[in-house]
């Protein structure tokens, strides 16, 4: 049976001796690692953490969060990561949701907490995890270590492992249960297909809260690898631990990719260690995976494609694909083939299969599909359908089995009967050397019913008109595809946690309150 702890436990036995984590002046072994979590887990246990009791973490990157992540399950509990960028009434409603009884915290997040600690209904145990002063109300983190270790709890198969909130970005959070069989078998399907190697040293900098790196934490458990912590993303702190650390792969996601390699102190440090980047998240802009290959020739850069409901991997997109020119050229565009044990395939509205090249809903199969949506017994009814989970993504299949994606489905614009997917236009406003940043969305027309509307952040310095916009879009796609209105901003683009566009954020201008976004 698959166990997330077992892989802790083959790791002290086989490869006990070699660093697990590194954050600033604090590491420790495998050996040590295991130990570590069996007494955090002796801790949990003692503040009632048994068998699927749910244990939440507000913090950023750490190591202590890897910590968390292993030693909630040796106790027997649940682990659920909490979105940091959310406000104060998204905390509540995750946690008073999920009944998390322990709520680890950083000091980032302490004046939140206490903002809405009398909303919480069931957190009765609240641990700081930095060091230093403790506030008033918490449990100091090395208290809860500093116990006898505790033997594993054996979770394991379809025991419940993580709880995943979906960002809520179109619709309520909805909280995906995760297996110990989900989690384990989707980074033993995605090692081979993504390069990753045994002792491999990672870095983290894309949110731990979020389901990709948690992919990463187990990838790296599996292979006996070497974690390094940075608290955030930030491109220069970025390019120093790639350097003093002797990085090999990491995982971000296109915005954090183009922050990076289009930084102007980039050629500033020694990068001759990183030998893969993988990406995914959101769509990467061709410019960017252009310049990124440029800049790191030496660097493999794997594009994974996949949803928190697959825990989260479904496809990958080879290294030897990332090319624009020769026999190999041709696939930039898609998202790559499947991974091993996942049968993918579209379906129209009707959940029947679609031939090759006919656009519909991307739906796949698998050991990794999630047990279902906590307290949402229809809703998992119609994302998992006679053992199919619907994706809610649209796109198509070619005859070599390479998925290309046009877009969530419901992001869909209708505009005079054509359907327009937003990712086709936006890598057309991507291509003007003027843009930034850019975004697409379906605003209410009278005739037209939607319209298609593109919302801009220029670069600095940058000057171009709406006009000029359009007319280089109707250079690339058709004439109905294109923006029919522009707005430029200054400020950046809202993101998630994730790194994703919040485009319901920028239609909420245009769409009068309480009403569905569909004209």
């Amino acid at each position: 049976m698959f166990s997330m702890t077992q892989l802790v436990r083959r790791a002290a036995q086989t490869n006990g001796k070699v660093v697990a984590t590194i954050d600033g002046e604090r590491s420790q072994t495998w050996s040590e690692f295991a130990h570590k979590i069996a007494c955090f887990a002796n801790g949990l246990q003692q503040l009632g953490i048994g068998s699927d009791g749910c244990v939440a973490m507000l913090a950023l990157n750490s190591d202590r969060y890897f910590e968390f992540m292993f030693a909630t399950p040796w106790a027997g509990g649940v682990f659920q990561p909490v979105n940091t960028r959310l406000a104060g009434p998204e905390v509540v409603y995750w946690l008073n949701d999920s009944e998390a009884s322990v709520l680890i915290v950083d000091r980032n997040f302490v004046p939140m907490v206490a903002e809405i600690r009398e909303q919480l209904q069931h957190v009765k145990h609240f641990i700081f995890v930095d060091d230093g002063d403790v506030p008033e109300g918490y449990i100091a983190y090395a208290d809860v270590v500093d116990n006898e270790p505790v033997e594993d709890a054996n979770r394991q198969g379809d025991d419940v492992a993580g709880l995943f909130y979906t960002g809520g970005t179109t619709g309520r959070s909805k909280g995906v249960m995760l297996s110990h069989t989900n989690l384990v078998v989707n980074a033993m399907q995605a090692i081979p297909m993504l390069g990753a190697q045994v002792a491999d040293r990672m870095l983290h900098v894309a949110p731990m809260f979020h389901i990709a790196d948690a992919f990463v934490c187990i990838i790296s458990t599996s292979l006996c690898g070497s974690n390094y912590f940075q608290p955030a993303f930030d491109p220069v702190s970025t390019l120093q631990g790639i350097q003093d650390y002797k990085i090999q792969r990491m995982l971000l996601v296109p915005t954090m990719v183009n922050m990076m390699v289009n930084h102007p102190a980039i050629g500033e440090y020694s990068l001759e260690s990183l030998q893969g980047i993988w990406y995914g998240a959101s769509p990467m802009p061709e410019p960017v995976i252009r310049k990124a290959m440029e800049v790191l020739p030496a660097v493999d850069f794997r594009q994974a494609y996949g949803q928190t409901e697959a825990a989260p991997a479904i496809t990958v997109l080879s290294p030897e694909r990332h090319t624009f020119e020769g026999p190999m050229a041709g696939k930039m565009k898609s998202a790559g083939q499947a991974l091993p044990g996942i049968d993918l395939c579209i379906m129209d509205e009707n959940d029947q299969k679609v031939a090759n090249d006919v656009i519909g809903e991307i739906c796949m199969r698998g050991p990794n599909i999630m047990l279902g949506y906590r307290n949402m017994a229809e809703q998992t009814s119609k994302a998992i359908v006679d053992g199919w989970l619907h994706t809610g993504d649209g796109g198509y299949l070619d005859d070599e089995g390479f998925l290309f994606i046009v877009d969530r489905v419901k992001d869909m614009i209708i505009s005079g009967g054509e359907n327009v997917y937003s990712a086709e236009v936006e890598n057309a406003l991507y291509q003007h050397e003027s843009v930034d940043q850019c975004a697409v969305i379906g605003i209410p027309h009278e005739k037209w019913g939607e319209q298609v509307h593109a919302v801009v952040v220029l670069k600095d310095g940058a000057e171009v008109d709406e006009d000029t916009l359009i007319i280089h879009c109707k250079t690339l796609i058709a004439g109905f595809k294109c923006p029919r209105s522009v707005t430029f901003q200054v400020e950046p683009l809202p993101l998630s946690g994730a790194g994703k566009i919040l485009k319901t954020e920028l239609r909420k201008p245009f769409w009068p309150e309480g009403e569905r976004n569909v004209n």
